[in-house]
């Protein structure tokens, strides 16, 4: 085990004679621990031994990963530029459609008569995702990432389509649900290309890419979206992106084209997963309409709708992971608990902004413009200077960023301090986001073996989604039971939640290198 290796995986095992495919054919198994033997093993192995990160594995001299690049070839150099341009491209092209749709449904739903439709306008998007994703990561498995990409932006792009000819809020909702499929699985798709095609000293670099990806439409989307609703009309905010999705659909098929789908029939499609997607989708819708009940049956709903969706999350999930046992599993819960944390707390940013401060709606956005730049200095700054810190290290520190950036804005509320101080240190909880997510893919990618890459991945995404749209839920219910106190006690309350996760999270975060079991946990539960 070398002590001085950051990347999940020791690249020293893998073998430099690579194909012109640039992507190895499997030869014999990954060896991994039995079933049997991890927990044992998990339990067994500190944290902080150097042996705690996934960084060996045993595997035939025909690697299943791509070998490193020359130290000289970027993401951007010549056998990596195309693919990288045309998935950040795609990434581009969703967060600005997700930036400029939020800010004119209103628009939307008054023009088609569906103020009733509003909220599952976005709920019911995110929510079928996760069956977008299950699929999808069954399918990599199966066949490789290439078909499933090109399929999941078709999707994407009918969904654009019935969304934008929509004649009534109905057919809206329903282009919107088609998206979330399409989203869901390009999500998982783009993972496991990265995972196969890059080499692991690139990957942290790629993810720079795409958080620089959200950062141009946090900027200029919000307005650019008024603008063509005002001039050429909201149906154009769907029809526009479309040409920029296939562009980067475009350019990935440039370079996969002569890499075959990878048959590989002993990893079963499992439709039940479907099925337990399906309900996990449902859990959360319920959870978004939970605050429409009155006060005793919110609750009733909310511990019953979050039994039901831990349920149907543990087959979907690796092994272990709503109890935090060390390795794979902590990287997906830590991935869970802060995506939950940030978005929790962000929706209430410019919310407190307005209401208890005055501030015109331009200048509170600010404040998430602000977190959207440092999400991308985060990205950039451990891309950048990945190599004098481990993987599990710059998690924690990125967690404790976070830490501070949501307790900091919990304080300003409880304190009725100055707005401004809010605008800077909410930045930090955007720059924790930007440290920590990419890390955690590293680490997933690490703990995964070529059969287990697509699940693994799918069940990153569902941690992203469901962690979110659950804490969002949670958080409303806290809101709304407390909005008759005075001042900023609900603003208080929620930011509270939202530190309680973070912390949460720090504790797992430690745990997130504890084990070389994790790549066995990359199984369902």
């Amino acid at each position: 085990m070398s002590e001085t290796t950051d990347a999940p995986c020791d690249e020293t095992t893998h073998a430099h004679d690579e194909p012109t495919s640039g992507i190895r054919v499997a030869s014999d198994p990954v060896t991994v621990p039995s079933p049997d033997a991890d927990d044992r093993a998990t339990e067994a192995r500190e944290p902080g031994d150097p042996a705690g990160e996934p960084t060996e594995r045993t595997e035939s001299t025909h690697s299943t990963e791509p070998t490193d690049a020359a130290p000289d070839q970027g993401v951007l150099g010549r056998r990596y530029r195309w693919i990288t341009i045309g998935m950040s491209s795609l990434v581009l092209f969703v967060a600005f459609e997700a930036m400029a749709v939020t800010t004119v449904m209103p628009v939307i739903a008054r023009e088609l008569n569906g103020s009733s439709l509003y909220t599952l306008a976005f709920s019911g998007s995110l929510a079928i995702s996760v069956v977008g994703m299950v699929v999808a990561g069954s399918w990599c498995d199966r066949r490789g990432p290439s078909t499933v990409l090109v399929t999941a932006v078709v999707l994407f792009v009918a969904g654009l389509a019935i969304a934008g000819l929509a004649p009534s809020m109905i057919v809206l909702v329903i282009g919107r649900l088609v998206q979330g499929l399409g989203g869901g699985a390009l999500t998982v798709a783009l993972y496991v290309v990265v995972a196969r095609w890059y080499p692991t000293r690139l990957q942290p670099m790629v993810f720079v890419g795409f958080s620089t990806a959200w950062v141009l439409p946090s900027l200029i989307g919000p307005f650019l979206a008024g603008v063509v609703a005002q001039t050429v009309g909201w149906r154009w905010i769907f029809l526009g992106v479309i040409v920029v999705a296939v562009a980067g659909l475009l350019m990935i098929r440039r370079v996969l084209t002569g890499i075959p789908d990878e048959r590989n029939d002993d990893v079963s499609w499992q439709p039940w997963r479907v099925v337990w997607a399906l309900v996990a989708a449902v859990a959360v819708l319920v959870l978004g309409f939970a605050t429409e009940f009155t006060q005793a049956w919110r609750w009733v709903t909310l511990v019953l709708g979050l039994a039901v969706l831990a349920i149907a999350l543990r087959p979907l999930l690796p092994r272990g992971t709503l109890r935090g046992v060390a390795g794979l599993p902590s990287v997906i819960l830590t991935r869970i608990l802060i995506s939950g944390a940030q978005l929790a707390s962000e929706v209430y940013v410019p919310y407190l902004l307005i209401d208890r401060y005055g501030l015109p709606p331009a200048v509170a956005g600010l404040a998430l413009t602000g977190g959207a730049v440092a999400w991308s200095g985060g990205s950039w700054v451990q891309g950048k200077l990945g190599h004098r810190m481990r993987n599990r290290g710059w998690v924690v520190l990125g967690v404790l960023s976070i830490v501070f950036g949501v307790g900091a804005t919990m304080l300003v509320a409880v304190l009725a301090l100055s707005p401004y101080v809010l605008f800077g240190v909410w930045a930090f909880a955007g720059l924790g986001m930007g440290m920590a997510l990419p890390r955690l893919t590293v680490l997933m990618f690490g703990y995964s073996t070529r059969e287990t890459q697509g699940f693994n991945s799918s069940a990153q995404a569902i941690a992203d989604a469901v962690g979110g749209a659950s804490a969002v839920a949670v958080a409303g219910l806290v809101f709304t039971s407390l909005a008759g106190l005075a001042g900023s006690g609900p603003y208080s309350a929620v930011f509270v939640f939202g530190t309680v996760l973070t912390l949460l999270a720090l504790v797992t975060a430690m745990r997130v290198g504890g084990s070389r079991a994790g790549v066995q946990a990359g199984q369902p539960s």
